[in-house]
């Protein structure tokens, strides 16, 4: 995964991240007694809902940091580390549920990650996952370009947003029959009239790395300068998310 989390920050300044997720939640069907695994479990929540909605649950999550937060909140739950690509499952799954975590797999490791979600699920298993599509934030990142290169730096794009045709497709030739997809903008405000700068700072973080912190504070600057015309709305920052949301299962 290309970040490493600020587990508290995340909790505190970012706590949309999951309460978007709840709504993903629905498109899983079955409940009671059957095993999900909540894949990429951040601090716990939405592996939480889980439990709630009568599912034995595992958290896993490839962040210590994120790990020491969930187990701290949720010290009933098991929560296990494991990178998305690579897991093994003692028993295999029901569900596997996914919040905003794709976009962070190399693109080149997307169907390899794919091939092991369709071995640890069970016959009829399921996969129900959100995760961040063709164009998400994408004035945000443009912006950003735009500013690296004026002074000679290249913008590396850390992301996977693929097209909905795209990643179906690719879900299809590891096995998977996609049952539901939907691509959808949500714009998404941010906390606080520094919104802009503090996303930036938690979920783009690979291209900064290196620069000096005076390069990044005017690199910040200059980009929210030439977004706030478009992004910043009654004293709200409004990032340009666009998702794509998806269930499927292994025939």
């Amino acid at each position: 995964m290309n970040i490493t989390w600020q587990a508290e920050t995340y909790r505190t300044h970012f706590s949309f991240v999951h309460r978007y997720g709840e709504d993903v939640l629905n498109l899983i069907t079955g409940g009671s007694g059957q095993f999900a695994v909540d894949l990429g479990c951040g601090n716990g929540a939405l592996t939480k809902k889980l439990s709630q909605q009568g599912f034995r649950v595992l958290g896993i999550d490839d962040s210590p940091q994120m790990l020491a937060l969930a187990r701290s909140q949720y010290p009933e739950l098991e929560f296990r580390q494991g990178n998305a690509v690579d897991f093994e499952l003692e028993e295999k799954a029901d569900v596997i549920f996914s919040n905003a975590v794709f976009h962070w797999i190399d693109a080149a490791l997307q169907e390899k990650m794919l091939k092991n979600l369709f071995r640890q699920l069970k016959s009829g298993g399921q996969l129900v996952c959100e995760f961040g599509g063709k164009g998400c934030a994408e004035q945000v990142h443009s912006a950003l370009e735009e500013r690296f290169q004026a002074r000679g730096l290249s913008y590396l794009r850390a992301f996977y947003f693929p097209s909905i045709g795209e990643y179906t497709a690719l879900m299809e030739q590891c096995g998977f029959r996609v049952t539901y997809a939907l691509l959808f903008d949500r714009p998404t405000p941010q906390q606080n009239e520094n919104g802009l700068k503090e996303w930036i700072r938690m979920f783009d973080q690979k291209p900064f790395e290196n620069l000096p912190e005076e390069t990044v504070r005017e690199i910040l600057a200059e980009a929210e300068e030439k977004l706030r015309p478009v992004l910043f709305q009654q004293g709200t920052w409004i990032i340009d998310y666009v998702r794509i949301r998806i269930r499927a299962v292994r025939p």
